[in-house]
């Protein structure tokens, strides 16, 4: 499926948020959001991805 990851189109083969996560490394502490809505840690395995949807991904970061 089709889907844009932080700007960048991808095809992935995840077929909820959890999943995504998985499938691209990206674990850890992090924020998602679909679609510019916020999805908490523990719903991702339940958010399903559409073809087309819009994912961010954001990660904490040090420095000041």
């Amino acid at each position: 499926m089709k889907i844009v990851l932080n700007g960048e189109a991808r095809d992935v083969a995840a077929t909820n948020l959890a999943a995504l996560l998985v499938e691209c490394g990206l674990t850890g502490k992090v924020a998602t959001a679909i679609n510019e809505e916020f999805v908490p840690a523990g719903l991702r395995a339940t958010k399903t991805l559409n073809e087309g949807d819009r994912v961010e991904v954001l990660a904490p970061m040090q420095g000041g």
